[in-house]
């Protein structure tokens, strides 16, 4: 009889603390951060993992949003991956029906759209070499697979 009361305790213990872990799982939720931590580009040449953290703080590069997000240019408030409006898939009913739909005529009038890629080369790599920080061969970046 002595186990059989024993036995109650334990599964009176376990459904409280159950409900405890319920309880203080939904009264502090973990707060989403205003921007991505870190982002993982999948490639051929194997994944990039970019940290964000690293390129915004001074005691990293201390770059600026705007220097890598060119929308909008002059406000910082309303900042999107290039993903949201470059090669979303065809089904995507966000995606933009034609260039004036986010970019100004002014803007794209004799501009060549290049790939994601190309641009991230393009961008981060011209950074890397002007800053004289950051790496600066392929395999210092992507983790070749």
């Amino acid at each position: 009889m002595n186990s059989e009361k024993e036995l109650k305790i334990v599964y009176s213990l376990a459904i409280i603390l159950f409900i405890v872990g319920i309880l203080s799982y939904a009264a502090f939720p973990v707060k989403i951060p205003d921007e991505p931590v870190r982002l993982m580009f999948k490639g051929v040449a194997g994944n990039v993992l970019f940290d964000h953290k690293t390129h915004t703080t001074d005691s990293g590069y201390g770059i600026s949003c705007k220097d890598c997000h060119h929308h909008p240019e002059e406000d910082e408030t309303d900042l999107r991956a290039c993903s949201e409006c470059h090669h979303l898939p065809e089904e995507s009913k966000a995606a933009p029906q034609a260039c004036n739909d986010c970019h100004e005529p002014d803007e794209i009038e004799d501009s060549e759209f290049i790939k994601t890629s190309d641009a991230f080369h393009t961008q981060c790599i011209s950074c890397h070499q002007e800053n004289e920080s950051g790496p600066e061969e392929c395999a210092e970046c992507h983790a070749m697979q």
